[in-house]
């Protein structure tokens, strides 16, 4: 594609994804001659635009990945790491259910889970969890509600709701990024982006080097890249929006490294052993001398 091309850029309408791309929504970086087109949708509607090639880069759920490889190269940049927290399975305050983490998953054996989407990373780690799981798609802001009104027993849930259930009058049952942690002492994926295999070798790299002195540029210019993604925040104050942002948005987003890939691996091979994803997934990385 010619750089004089508008390229479509999606990622989800939330404080990490506005604080990641501030620097490039702003202009206050170099952009190589690349001209960007910002989509904001939620990230199961990203993942199935991504099953159809539809936007040139986009961030999408890991679990998504596996279905897209003939599509899709990873960018070393962008990632989400979920390292000991993540997806978080919540009831309604009053509701008891088990302490111990092991009795957990009969516990939920005949619970109906809300979940954010079938293709989220969220959604394949509750499987990895409990493969059995019933579960309904509900979309992940609604997810408190569907559980309040009883329209589901359990909630599966993401984004800022991870910090602000307690205020919402909710109980933790589990964190799957807990969870995952203890199992195989790695961070668990959840999000990354990806861009269209159409594109040169050096154009990705060049693309990457772009995304990645966004991320760069907002770490090093924390308060603007917050007070910028505060508005996408759903009711966060300052201080909230600013811890989410650092769950999500850290040395992990800057650059996989092996840890990082690492757990890339672990997750969707066993996702694959257990019959989850279609077939076993080599990850293809765009290379960079950056990232």
């Amino acid at each position: 594609m010619a750089r004089n091309e508008t390229l479509t850029l999606g990622h989800s309408p939330d404080p990490d994804d506005a604080f990641m791309f501030f620097a490039l929504a702003e202009n206050k970086i170099d952009t190589q001659g690349w001209r960007f087109e910002h989509i904001l949708q939620d990230i199961q509607t990203l993942n199935e635009r991504a099953t159809r090639g539809e936007l040139v880069i986009s961030a999408i759920s890991i679990h998504a990945y596996a279905y897209v490889l003939d599509k899709y190269a990873l960018l070393p940049c962008g990632a989400s790491m979920g390292d000991g927290y993540g997806p978080m399975l919540v009831v309604k305050k009053g509701v008891d259910f088990p302490r111990d983490p092991s009795s957990v998953p009969s516990w939920l054996s005949d619970k109906l889970i809300a979940v954010p989407g079938l293709m989220t990373s969220a959604f394949l780690s509750l499987r990895l969890f409990l493969p059995e799981a019933r579960h309904v798609v509900v979309p992940f802001d609604e997810i408190f509600s569907a559980v309040a009104s009883g329209a589901a027993d359990v909630g599966l849930i993401i984004h800022e709701g991870q910090l602000t259930y307690e205020a919402e009058g909710f109980d933790k049952v589990l964190d799957l990024g807990e969870w995952w942690k203890t199992m195989t002492g790695l961070p668990l994926p959840l999000g990354g982006n990806v861009i269209r295999k159409d594109f040169t070798p050096a154009e990705r790299s060049s693309i990457n080097q772009v995304l990645h002195d966004s991320i760069s540029y907002g770490l090093q210019n924390r308060a603007a890249g917050v007070a910028h993604a505060l508005p996408l925040g759903r009711g966060m104050d300052t201080p909230l929006a600013d811890k989410f942002i650092g769950m999500y948005v850290n040395d992990f987003t800057l650059d996989y490294g092996d840890i990082g890939k690492r757990a890339i691996r672990e997750f969707l091979s066993r996702a694959h052993e257990a019959g989850l994803i279609p077939s076993p997934v080599e990850l293809e990385f765009v290379d960079s001398q950056v990232c």
